[in-house]
């Protein structure tokens, strides 16, 4: 997600602002699987409340589905290569991640600007959360093709989602979608909730105030895309207009889906 591509209100359309007020904050889940499309995607969205779960104590694991080989016009060298900058920004990734809290970081390798929602691709994430068993879920919302009047939804974004809501129902609990993972030894798994940003039906909102500086200190990290631009005033008024319908100085807000009690 570039500077440039970025949605000025992320997560906070009108018809989503008031919407949930009467929602409490939900405890942060034991378990968390972040899933993303690019590297930056997790630290523009939902790294505050990754942040803020780390802190509290969630196991935080994050899925790039590809490696962001494609980089951003305004940053990327025009001598720059594909295969070249891939690992540069899984390093970015993984220095962003520890500064919130996260320890591991699963790279599936797709190619950046290409995704589809694949079965092969919907296996692939079945078989991260067989083997992650985490209690909730987080990605974006394949639903959203347009913020606003100025910002078209990446389409790598649209698929990443739309492929782990796919993976998280029907397939990561059913046993016999895919069965060839059973001879991995990879049991189903329920997963309790998912947690989608970026929805126009926002009704969940993680006070962020605490942790804003860690979601900054991530969000550098990834040098590749933000060069010397500094983040700061765009995300702090991002994160009041996303606390704005509880009456939160910075938050951020998702669309929640309640599955399965714990």
């Amino acid at each position: 997600m570039a500077r440039e591509q970025a949605d000025p209100t992320p997560g906070v359309p009108e018809r989503g602002r008031g919407a949930g007020a009467d929602t409490p904050e939900p405890p942060a889940p034991g378990r968390v699987l972040s899933v993303h499309a690019h590297p930056d995607d997790q630290e523009f969205t939902v790294g505050g409340t990754l942040a803020k779960w780390a802190r509290a104590g969630s196991t935080i694991i994050t899925v790039c589905i590809t490696s962001g080989s494609a980089g951003s016009n305004e940053h990327t060298p025009v001598s720059m290569t594909r295969e070249a900058l891939a690992p540069i920004r899984e390093d970015e990734q993984r220095k962003a991640c520890h500064v919130l809290g996260i320890s591991e970081v699963i790279f599936l390798g797709y190619e950046d600007g290409l995704l589809e929602p694949s079965l092969t691709l919907r296996r692939e994430l079945t078989r991260v959360i067989r083997r992650c068993r985490p209690d909730a879920v987080v990605c974006g919302d394949p639903t959203m093709r347009f913020y606003g009047t100025g910002y078209l939804n990446h389409p790598d974004h649209r698929a990443a989602a739309d492929v782990t809501l796919d993976a998280v129902f029907p397939s990561a609990e059913t046993r016999l979608v895919f069965p060839e993972l059973l001879d991995e030894g990879l049991e189903p798994h329920k997963v309790g909730a998912v947690f989608i940003h970026g929805s126009d039906r926002a009704d969940t909102f993680i006070d962020i105030s605490e942790v804003l500086a860690l979601k900054l200190s991530a969000l550098n990290e990834h040098r590749t895309q933000i060069g010397a631009w500094d983040p700061t005033e765009m995300m702090t008024a991002w994160a009041r207009e996303q606390g704005a319908p509880r009456g939160l100085a910075a938050a951020e807000s998702f669309r929640l889906m309640r599955l399965h009690e714990p």
